[in-house]
């Protein structure tokens, strides 16, 4: 069985999601210095994980169980997006800066 394109664009959209989190998940891995070797490697390792249980939950939803090839398409898809993933935890984006809005009152006749 090959992942479907409905969950493979589930993984993608977990993936985005964790990326755009990824502060919150060095800050996480920073509890655990100096226990831990690397910030960046566990933080990834928790993303990862968190990733991979969206992956089988959403399995588990549609009462199906992950094939072996799954899992190493799976496995292919977090490689493919690694590098992307470890760089927004070493360099985590930027929230976009809010506009200034001007208000202008309601005219009253």
């Amino acid at each position: 069985m090959v992942i479907s394109k409905e969950n493979k664009d589930f993984i993608d959209s977990l993936i985005d999601y964790y990326i755009s989190e990824s502060e919150s998940y060095k800050q996480i891995a920073e509890n655990f210095v100096p226990e831990i070797g690397s910030v960046p490697d566990t933080a990834f390792g928790i993303i990862t994980g968190c990733v991979y249980s969206g992956f089988l939950q959403a399995y588990q939803n549609q009462q199906q169980t992950p094939s072996l090839e799954d899992m190493k398409e799976f496995n292919q898809i977090i490689k493919d997006r690694a590098a992307l993933m470890k760089k927004a935890i070493i360099d985590p984006p930027k929230a976009e800066p809010i506009q200034d809005v001007k208000i202008v009152p309601e005219k009253t006749d």
